[in-house]
């Protein structure tokens, strides 16, 4: 395996760490800065003044392999991208990279039909538009996708949908005009994995309610936010099913895939940006008569949070290279491993780097709290540790068959 970065990589990689420097670093503050209470859920000034610089400077749509408006990256060049734009929670955004848009431009990308590209995938590839994803239920252990209740039946030449999401990604943000819906449309399907279909279903649809905007750890993550969704007697197109009836679980494995290795290489970036934050800090700070960075146990844990993090860079980069050149379901270990390593080693060294700034760790002033309260749901989102764990430890045992 062969990690080395080609050059254009290299040089894509000085591109966007120099509109990093420039443009995201130094304005940090100003993403939450003088927003009334009344615009909390608006898009971000900042954000939009970026984009078309971003775009300008041809830094958009990095994600996108499949598609004549993406770079043509495999997952293996987009590694070190990403992680540079994970080091700031909303940079990715200003490149039209951020999540759950990336999966399901590449949903879209995949098995979409022309028209429903041409509805869709277009104005989300040129950022005018943002998406959500309705999976999670609150009434089922979603963990198990095969729990999921909701229903999408077919009436003629619509589906009519029923069911209750929440957690749904990107659904009270005002841009948001799509949803991708999983539901069961063959319930008593013999096969588990062959009851489950997915359908596209635009947010203004008679009979879909935002119920709630779900805090995390207290944040709410506006303006693109999580919800609770209601869907009573939505009724839409047949033509919005994607792929087909039954081919839900071939369509999310399809996208999680991607999506899982996207969040382990935006944790690799914030765990970057924390260390560094760390080692500015104790360098800075004295207590009991010398610099805390000269306190054993600070060097320690400057030293363990550099050996996690390179090897969770090592992993990711085999799992992707694995994704280019095996395919996502030869690469499921992989995937598997790095979705519990990073989001735990993220954990880790976010908590010492709160550690080393004292109360100031805590408060938003150093943005490790907010950054804290994200990396420990990513322990949860897209299938919690411990499945993960399950499939590890049964592909392990496979071997000895």
């Amino acid at each position: 395996m062969d990690f080395a970065y080609s050059a254009k990589v290299r040089e894509l990689q000085d591109r966007l760490g120099r509109f990093m420097d420039e443009h995201v670093y130094p304005n940090e503050r100003r993403y939450d800065e003088g927003i009334a209470p009344d615009a909390h859920w608006q898009p971000r000034p900042i954000v939009e003044d970026l984009k078309p610089k971003a775009r300008a400077a041809g830094l958009w749509n990095l994600f996108l392999p499949e598609s004549e408006d993406g770079a043509g990256l495999t997952n293996l060049e987009y590694a070190p991208l990403c992680e540079i734009m994970g080091r700031v929670a909303w940079a990715s955004e200003v490149f039209n990279c951020s999540a759950p848009d990336t999966g399901n431009m590449e949903v879209l990308a995949r098995y979409g039909t022309e028209a429903q590209k041409k509805q869709w995938l277009v104005p989300l590839l040129e950022g005018k538009i943002r998406s959500g994803f309705a999976m999670t239920e609150p009434a089922v252990a979603s963990s198990d996708a095969t729990n999921i209740e909701s229903s999408i039946r077919r009436d003629g030449d619509h589906y009519v949908i029923n069911g209750r999401k929440w957690w749904t990604s990107g659904a009270p943000d005002p841009r948001c005009k799509i949803l991708i819906f999983m539901g069961k449309t063959s319930p008593n399907n013999p096969d588990k994995y062959k009851q489950q279909s997915m359908i596209l279903v635009p947010k203004d649809t008679p009979g879909v309610t935002v119920r709630r905007w779900l805090p995390v750890f207290g944040y709410d993550d506006a303006p693109h936010g999580h919800a609770e969704v209601d869907f009573v007697d939505v009724r839409v197109p047949a033509s919005n099913m994607l792929l087909g009836e039954g081919r839900g679980f071939e369509i999310a494995q399809g996208r999680l895939g991607p999506g899982r290795i996207h969040h382990c290489m935006r944790a690799i970036g914030q765990a970057e940006y924390a260390l560094e934050k760390m080692c500015k800090r104790v360098k800075s700070r004295v207590a009991f008569g010398r610099p805390i960075a000269e306190q054993t146990v600070t060097l320690e844990r400057i030293a363990e949070a550099r050996v996690m993090i390179e090897q969770c860079r090592l992993l990711v980069l085999k799992a992707a290279y694995m994704m280019d050149t095996e395919g996502n379901k030869a690469a499921r270990a992989e995937i598997a491993m790095i979705k519990v390593a990073a989001p735990n080693m993220l954990c880790k060294v976010l908590d010492w780097a709160i550690q080393a700034h004292g109360g100031g760790g805590v408060s938003d002033d150093f943005g490790l709290a907010r950054a804290y309260a994200h990396a420990r749901t990513l322990r949860l989102v897209d299938g919690p540790d411990e499945v993960h764990r399950n499939q590890i430890g049964r592909l392990e045992l496979r071997k000895y068959n």
